[in-house]
């Protein structure tokens, strides 16, 4: 964990941390644990009865391990979830507001440079966002 985040960290949650799949990208989604118990509230009002709220919560939660930051900001992601996100030598942490995504460093620079490319398209950028565009 970048040296600018392990205080708060410490601070927030005690460096205690949870490490899921993405959904929907493959790459992992790290969150601090209060913030994931925010998600896990959310999961848990979803409806059971309706599939695709018990795949979401099968997927998100049956694969979600606790991890706690070493004494030097480390945290040890299972084998398992290393493979479902092809980290092999180098990952890249990301920030994303409430969490963070740990991604194989060259899917992020493929998705990375779509996602631009994308952005930049005329139309892309619905009128309502443009204000937001620094």
């Amino acid at each position: 964990m970048p040296s600018r985040y392990r205080d708060e960290l410490a601070s927030r949650c005690g460096g205690q941390l949870i490490v899921t799949i993405d959904a929907t990208d493959p790459c992992l989604c790290v969150y601090p644990l209060d913030e994931w118990e925010h998600i896990e509230a959310k999961l848990r009002a979803l409806p059971s009865l309706r599939e695709e709220n018990r795949r979401l919560q099968r997927l998100l939660i049956g694969n979600a391990v606790d991890l706690e930051l070493d004494g030097s900001g480390r945290f040890l992601v299972p084998p398992r979830l290393r493979e479902y996100a092809g980290l092999d030598k180098k990952a890249m942490l990301v920030g994303q507001l409430n969490k963070f995504q740990l991604w194989d460093e060259a899917a992020w620079e493929a998705i990375s440079a779509a996602d631009l490319a994308a952005i930049r398209q005329p139309g892309a950028v619905p009128d309502d966002l443009r204000d937001l565009i620094l």
